[in-house]
């Protein structure tokens, strides 16, 4: 058995890689999956998006755009009766299955690799459970007295290639007094600042988060040649950090006798692993969570260490980290190299063998090959990107499978995909390998309303709506 460094494209006994076969054989697996397939008309966007914590106090503080809402995690848990144990989050994000489950009194672990939402759970963690009256105090201080306007001390903002040009002068200025400034609080202090000004830093820049990339402002110098954009109102700097200051200490108000999350249950113990799940899931013992609930990222070419640039450089993040982060991160990107998962952890060569038989899959790799060979893919990284994803997918599925009690449900947020035409069923595909794998397949729950393809991909090959998905699996 090979590594997916070194698996042969045509692994199965017959090679497919047209889209016909590819349209049979996804039509086969869905006769198998058919029943699988509920379409629940309360899973609105809204609720499986970050849109729903937009209002909702604590979640709403950073817009982590890729998250699910705190709600979503509310109606999962109480239609499956998740109401006791451990659970976990091997793609953490910014936290929200930790802290909802810590508020309904279960004990919650989580995985991060990005140091941006390390520092969201870490420093909620520490207004949460850390903070006294005296600091809070000293954050009403800050955003009425506005002390970075006071005795100029600047502390240079850190940049990458990617971030430059990403704020007004005026702007860039205003972040280093108040970065000056912040070193002279205490610890838990500075890290409620420093976390307020992560969350207002693409408002305030010349950038918006657009999937792949960062999006740029036609102000910022660097749109030549490009589409103009206009990201219209940017705020200036007081008046948006003096309001997220103030939305803190407004979700806080409680704190001073309580938490968060009041309620009648303990709240339950948070414990963040940061790095990669693929190197930390094998650390973990056998059979010690009573659920596991996630969404990692899709095989849809987003690259969280460029839409997130803004933030990991002023974490610090050098040139050669962001790179080496690129790398860590599932393959999600066409930036990504094939990773040597038998070096990490040899026990996953049944893992690799799963997705060797699964034949839809096979099949979309060979054709991405295909048109690979042929020059027609607009990106050459593409095939390697959806194969390393789905390789790696598997081997995190037969980890969640060990470190789950029997019995315990797996609740799994995902999207199909498309490339060159191919509709990849990537909630069939993943079910099938995790039957393989440990589990049984509970139910696939749709979300009512599709997502459509690309304009490119639509003018060539049509519209064709892509399920979107939460995958319900059993530990047998």
């Amino acid at each position: 058995m090979l590594s997916p460094v070194n698996v042969p494209h045509a692994s199965i006994s017959k090679r497919h890689g047209s889209l016909s076969d590819i349209r049979r054989l996804d039509h086969q697996l869905f006769q198998r999956f058919k029943s699988k397939f509920v379409v629940q008309p309360s899973l609105s966007r809204l609720l499986v998006s970050f849109q729903a914590n937009k209002t909702r106090p604590v979640y709403r503080w950073y817009k982590f755009k890729e998250a699910f809402s705190a709600s979503l995690v509310e109606y999962l848990f109480s239609q499956y009766s998740i109401a006791q144990g451990r659970i976990l989050d091997p793609f953490a994000g910014s936290g929200t299955t930790l802290f909802v489950a810590s508020s309904l009194g279960l004990d919650a672990d989580g995985i991060e690799l990005l140091p941006i939402g390390q520092e969201i759970i870490v420093t909620k963690q520490i207004l949460d459970t850390e903070f006294t009256s005296e600091d809070f105090e000293r954050l009403r201080y800050w955003a009425k007295e506005k002390v970075w306007n006071m005795p100029e001390v600047r502390i240079a903002l850190p940049e990458l290639r990617i971030t430059r040009g990403a704020y007004s002068e005026k702007t860039k200025e205003a972040i280093e007094r108040y970065v000056g400034a912040v070193q002279q609080e205490n610890s838990r202090v500075q890290a409620a600042l420093r976390f307020a000004l992560l969350c207002v830093l693409e408002s305030i820049s010349f950038t918006r988060k657009d999937g792949q990339y960062l999006r740029w402002d036609y102000r910022s110098g660097r749109t030549q040649g490009k589409k103009i954009f206009d990201k219209g109102v940017v705020p200036e700097f007081d008046r948006a950090i003096c309001d997220k200051i103030n939305e803190i200490m407004v979700d806080t108000a409680h704190v001073y006798q309580t938490s968060f999350f009041p309620s009648e249950k303990r709240q339950g113990k948070i414990r963040l692993f940061d790095g990669s799940c693929l190197r930390i899931l094998p650390e973990l013992p056998d059979g010690v969570y009573d659920a596991i609930m996630t969404s990692p990222p899709y095989c849809n070419r987003y690259d969280y260490t460029r839409t997130y640039a803004l933030e990991l450089a002023l974490l610090g993040i050098s040139e050669q980290g962001l790179s080496q982060l690129r790398q860590e991160m599932l393959s999600c990107t066409v930036e990504n190299r094939a990773k040597d998962l038998l070096s990490i952890n040899p026990t996953w060569i049944t893992a690799l063998s799963a997705v060797e038989e699964q034949e839809l899959l096979q099949a979309v790799l060979n054709y991405l090959e295909d048109q690979k060979t042929n020059g027609i893919l607009n990106n050459n990284g593409i095939p390697r990107m959806v194969r390393g994803y789905f390789y790696e997918m598997a081997c995190i599925i037969a980890e969640c499978s060990r470190v789950l009690k029997p019995n315990a449900m797996l609740f799994m947020i995902n999207d199909n995909v498309r490339y060159a035409g191919a509709s990849i069923s990537v909630d069939m595909i993943l079910s099938e390998i995790a039957e393989k794998l440990g589990f049984h397949t509970e139910s696939i729950l749709v979300l009512p309303g599709g997502k459509g393809n690309s304009s490119q991909q639509m003018g060539e090959h049509g519209r064709e709506e892509l399920r979107k998905c939460i995958y319900v699996w059993r530990k047998i």
